[in-house]
């Protein structure tokens, strides 16, 4: 059953609608014709964000001559009067000014909230069960989505419908528990100031937690996984590894970042009183789905001492569809705008 959004405008648009996922490594673009509540993907590109000098020269890269009616992009980083600096990328957008250079209706939005719009068209069949919780579950929704970097968001429920809301809990104070925890926690403050969750719960964060693992543990690094790490992307050649078996180090960093995931996403529940449930969003659960559909998630998620009987309530769920923001923002600029 799909989740009931609540959206300002009725559903009987009939219009082209670029959506994009703006982040610090890839920005995705999609047309879309939305006819009613019919959307058809007319064509999708993926653009490297670093090759670019602005989000306009991939608009004009992607559409040519053909501009769309609407451009809603999802953006990560805070969205302040239509204005974003993006946390992991130089490029700094302006709605208006960017509306004004296309003559075109333009609005930027924080990609959580993108991707929580984007749960009206999420089916069955892309989300996986992480923890069944309570059945016919009622109430907010939280998100909580770690790709390059880490992302948070809550749906507002009014009884009816959801009304969703970005927030930036991702660089919120990562939070010790035990003497391991501590030890992280000194090692990356000594690197970054700073140590927020986004530092242990990501991309970056995989990466982080390995090189803690073999720099201020001395934990060594086999021959053949040290030149992987050197020619691919070390979060995915880690993660990859621990679900593979390849090596015990890989694995330890994969069972933290779960324990971490789990904590924080037990946090957000509770601070956004999500009953509702919870979605793992972003690219890397559905990477990693074996690594969270066992008991690391289930005593880590639930380990909130007295309000344990209401995380253990909740539903949550891995959301497959890693493209979740790009279809939000088509729902956006389709029915906010």
């Amino acid at each position: 059953m799909r989740i009931p959004i609540a959206f300002k405008n009725d559903k009987t648009l009939s219009s082209n609608i670029l959506a994009g996922d703006v982040g610090g490594t890839k920005t995705n673009v999609a047309l879309y014709r939305v006819e009613g509540e019919t959307f058809t993907l007319l064509k999708e590109k993926r653009y490297a964000s670093k090759d670019y000098h602005s989000l306009e020269d991939i608009i004009h890269d992607f559409s040519g001559d053909a501009l769309p009616d609407r451009i809603c992009a999802a953006v990560a980083g805070p969205v302040i009067q239509g204005k974003s600096k993006l946390t992991n990328l130089s490029w700094t957008l302006d709605s208006e000014a960017l509306g004004r250079s296309l003559q075109r209706p333009v609005v930027f939005i924080n990609d959580l909230e993108a991707t929580a719009y984007g749960l009206a068209g999420l089916e069955e069949s892309q989300r996986a069960v992480i923890a069944p919780g309570e059945a016919g579950a009622k109430g907010n929704i939280a998100i909580i989505a770690p790709g390059t970097g880490l992302g948070e968001a809550g749906l507002y429920w009014d009884g009816q419908a959801y009304h969703p809301f970005a927030t930036e809990g991702g660089h919120s104070d990562f939070a010790p528990r035990t003497e391991m925890d501590i030890e992280l926690f000194r090692y990356l403050r000594q690197q970054f100031g700073h140590v927020s969750w986004e530092r242990v719960v990501s991309g970056m964060g995989i990466k982080n937690l390995y090189r803690f693992y073999t720099e201020a543990r001395k934990e060594k690094v086999p021959d053949w996984l040290a030149e992987r790490l050197q020619k691919e992307d070390p979060a995915a050649v880690i993660s990859q590894a621990a679900l593979n078996h390849e090596d015990p180090i890989c694995s330890e960093v994969m069972d933290l970042f779960v324990r971490y995931l789990a904590t924080e996403a037990s946090s957000l529940v509770l601070k956004t009183m999500a009953t509702g449930g919870l979605y793992l969003a972003g690219g890397i659960p559905p990477k990693i789905l074996p690594l969270l559909q066992n008991e690391n998630w289930e005593k880590n998620f639930d380990n909130n001492g007295r309000m344990h009987d209401l995380s253990e309530r909740v539903p949550v769920y891995a959301v497959l569809n890693d493209k979740m923001a790009l279809l939000g923002a088509a729902y956006y600029g389709a029915y906010n705008m």
